[in-house]
């Protein structure tokens, strides 16, 4: 635009977290705005702040969001949730913007690609196979004979839909409810996935890229509790980075997102260490789904939508401090993701249990998931779990007791009717 003094970035989908990134980029002096790569918002996710930015393009194309930005004059795109992964690298190259090929992005997206890629690449991966009949999936694990076996929607996220499965009567099963539902982008499940079951401990290993060099400002170890073919989540710990299994993470990672055409971006993977080495089983090429700003602040003296708006406009700023850098840990850190057997209407919230929850002295944020009026049922993934609570302290043993009087506390949060 014609005088305009502050430079533009442009947002594609900035759902759940990615509403972090309007005022990241605006600390930056930078203003933003957003499209949507559906003609409809996705009710299914947090919704973008549209107030936030300086316009909302709604296009059925990316060549036609791409004049209707020409306007703005944008220095950059960049993805606010995995739905606009394709657009914004269509955008990145019909602006003459960098970012990651267009041609590849289905390796960015789709989970089975994702595997595939690192497979041509001889990164270490998952034997798999995907069909849209689960009798075809039954019968790939029954010629495999060794379970567990893992099945999953090729494109979802939050391990919506995501079953460990020890016999074929559980992957039948797995299979259809897969293929009977829609993921939490609100696309119907055409094809369901099936992998080798990756035994070890799951980490998560966050990243920014800019033109392939990277710099990892996080790495945490998950705590997993399995219930029948659920895994589900209970804490994520961060890790210190002179940790052994650091260099081996993100070493790993860097590589796996060379495979995967990772140029720039904000990227969340997560890795499982085998006894044969790190093996990936996903990564999503966005803002980490757990991230809190305070929380980053004060664990690792910044956070990924910082980075991803330095990166994003100020490319050389990025590169000359963070480059083929790791993270400092300045506190101990864990985000406890709270389960319940819980089933009903919230009628309130109880008021007493919050405020202990509040005066945790390691507190730093607290999501609570179901408000009054909400349903809560018995956790089976990210997005029927309860509470998202954040705890930063300079006192290990602090961590440990602040996470048992969560574990404690949980439940009474809610009243039900």
């Amino acid at each position: 635009m014609t005088g305009q003094s502050r430079p533009v970035a442009v947002i594609v989908d900035g759902y759940t977290t990615g509403n972090f990134l309007p005022p990241a980029f605006a600390g930056i002096g930078a203003d933003v705005v957003h499209v949507q790569s559906s003609r409809d918002l996705m009710t299914s996710m947090t919704l973008p702040d549209l107030t936030a930015y300086r316009a909302n393009i709604v296009c059925d194309t990316p060549e036609e969001a791409a004049r209707a930005l020409a306007e703005f004059s944008p220095v950059a795109v960049v993805t606010g949730q995995e739905p606009g992964v394709e657009w914004t690298d269509r955008l990145n190259e019909l602006l003459g913007l960098p970012g990651n090929a267009s041609a590849t992005w289905r390796a960015r997206r789709d989970k089975y690609e994702m595997i595939e890629a690192l497979r041509r690449a001889g990164v270490r991966c998952a034997e798999q196979f995907k069909s849209s009949d689960p009798e075809e999936i039954v019968a790939w694990a029954e010629r495999r004979d060794e379970y567990p076996v893992v099945v999953k929607p090729l494109a979802s996220a939050a391990t919506d839909g995501v079953a460990v499965c020890v016999s074929a009567d559980e992957v039948r099963k797995a299979a259809e409810v897969v293929l009977g539902a829609s993921d939490i982008f609100e696309t119907r499940n055409r094809e369901v996935l099936v992998q080798s079951y990756l035994a070890g401990h799951e980490y998560t290993v966050d990243m920014v890229t800019v033109d392939g060099k990277r710099y990892t400002n996080g790495v945490s170890r998950y705590r997993k509790r399995l219930r029948g073919t659920h895994n589900i989540y209970d804490r994520e710990d961060l890790l210190d980075p002179a940790s052994p299994e650091v260099a081996a993470l993100v070493e790993y990672t860097s590589s796996a997102l060379d495979a995967l055409g990772v140029r720039s971006g904000p990227t969340h993977a997560e890795v499982i260490i085998t006894p044969a080495g790190p093996a990936l089983v996903e990564v999503g090429a966005r803002l980490s789904g757990s991230l809190a700003r305070e929380f980053q602040d004060a664990c690792v003296g910044t956070n990924q939508a910082h980075l991803t708006a330095l990166a994003a406009v100020r490319p050389q700023e990025f590169l000359d401090e963070y480059a083929g850098k790791v993270f400092t840990r300045h506190k101990f850190g864990a985000l406890v993701i709270t389960a319940t057997e819980l089933d009903g209407i919230v009628e309130d919230l109880d008021l007493d249990a919050l405020a202990e929850l509040e005066a945790l002295p390691s507190l730093t944020n607290l999501r609570i998931k179901i408000k009054p009026g909400g349903r809560i049922k018995p956790t089976v993934d990210l997005y029927t779990s309860t509470l998202g609570v954040h705890l930063a302290t300079d006192s290990a043993e602090q961590l440990e007791r602040d996470y048992e009087r969560v574990q404690q506390l949980k439940d009474a949060v809610f009243r039900l009717r």
